[in-house]
């Protein structure tokens, strides 16, 4: 279902002029655009990212978005990798598909994400309103060199924003998934 904010549109302008050719024909494929254009297919595997919409999150509060992104981990979605920066998140993962063999779209997996670690930390502020910026960028990984390009991506941010020295001493990277696993 669309919103009303948003546009469904059936196939890209350019079929496969994407880099992704592989779906740019097929039915299942679905896109939808707010600001950003968001495409969802089937068993694909997702780059996510989204942000605050201003401020920094304390440690305290990194570990609720960590611990709210664990808790739907093999039920709603696989994570691959996620890290919590002190202003951002970015994650891999890949919608599970249900009983009713529809995969949890990307759009509601962040919706409980953001909605549930917001009220959490706002709970813990004492504050209310919007944390979170409302839209999230979001991207198909289209083949395995890219899936080891986000991995290592993901896991290298705390590195350069010069909170740790090795990807494994910050607190806030998990890495549930096997890089190794070529995406769907």
């Amino acid at each position: 279902m669309v919103h009303n904010s948003m546009m469904k549109e059936k196939k890209p302008e350019k079929a496969g002029s994407t880099g992704f050719p592989a779906c740019a024909e097929k039915e299942e494929l679905l896109i939808t655009r707010r600001k950003l254009p968001h495409w969802q297919f089937p068993g694909s595997t997702y780059f996510v990212t989204f942000g605050l919409k201003s401020g920094i999150l304390s440690k305290d509060e990194r570990k609720i978005v960590l611990d709210t992104i664990k808790h739907f981990h093999k039920s709603r979605y696989l994570v691959t990798t996620a890290v919590i920066m002190p202003n951002n998140v970015h994650l891999m993962l890949k919608p599970v598909v249900s009983e009713s063999e529809a995969d949890f779209s990307v759009s509601k997996i962040l919706q409980g994400i953001k909605g549930f670690s917001a009220w959490t930390i706002n709970k813990s502020r004492g504050t209310k309103g919007a944390l979170w910026i409302e839209e999230s960028y979001d991207r198909i990984v289209r083949d395995y060199d890219e899936f080891l390009e986000k991995w290592n991506y993901i896991r290298e941010n705390p590195v350069k924003a010069g909170l740790v020295q090795a990807p494994e001493d910050y607190a806030f990277l998990w890495e549930p998934g096997e890089p190794e696993e070529q995406p769907s």
